[in-house]
């Protein structure tokens, strides 16, 4: 089992990346935190809600004190079974992971109130949305400092 088909599985739910990596404690932990968060935050509701449409509604029962905790959770335990899988050959790799994190955590928090063409996205739209530019942008400042120590390698040659 590859590094992708963990990294898959943690997506699905944050801690069965670890369970198949025979990581039991840590795996067991991200599913423990994962419930916490997920229930605190009523997370569960505010995707129904959303994926029927109903953004006021969802935007209401999100408890945005505890949804702020779930981007890094769910990136950290993806990024923590890839790498335990092995799939972490480049260095910076973590980059990608983190800067998802912070631009969905900053889409959860604009959420309420900022609109895309005049629509208002919601708590679960919106942070999905922002996974793309965060993704993007991890990968450009890991490439640049890989580019930066090859130059430096050149350099002491």
């Amino acid at each position: 089992m590859g590094a992708h088909e963990k990294l898959l599985w943690s997506i699905a739910l944050p801690g069965f990346g670890q369970i198949l990596n025979r990581k039991l404690i840590k795996g067991i932990l991200f599913i423990s935190l994962e419930f916490l968060v997920n229930i605190q935050a009523n997370f569960n509701e505010t995707i129904r809600l959303s994926f029927t449409g109903e953004i006021f509604q969802a935007i209401e029962q999100a408890n945005y004190n505890w949804l702020m905790f779930y981007p890094c959770l769910y990136f950290f335990a993806m990024w923590d079974a890839y790498k335990d899988a092995g799939g972490t050959k480049t260095p910076y790799s973590f980059l990608p992971f983190v800067f998802a994190a912070y631009f969905v955590t900053i889409g959860v928090i604009y959420s309420s109130s900022f609109t895309v063409f005049g629509t208002l996205l919601g708590p679960i739209w919106l942070p999905m949305i922002f996974v793309i530019p965060g993704v993007i942008l991890g990968l450009f400042i890991q490439k640049v400092i890989l580019n930066k120590m090859h130059w430096k390698d050149k350099e002491v040659e």
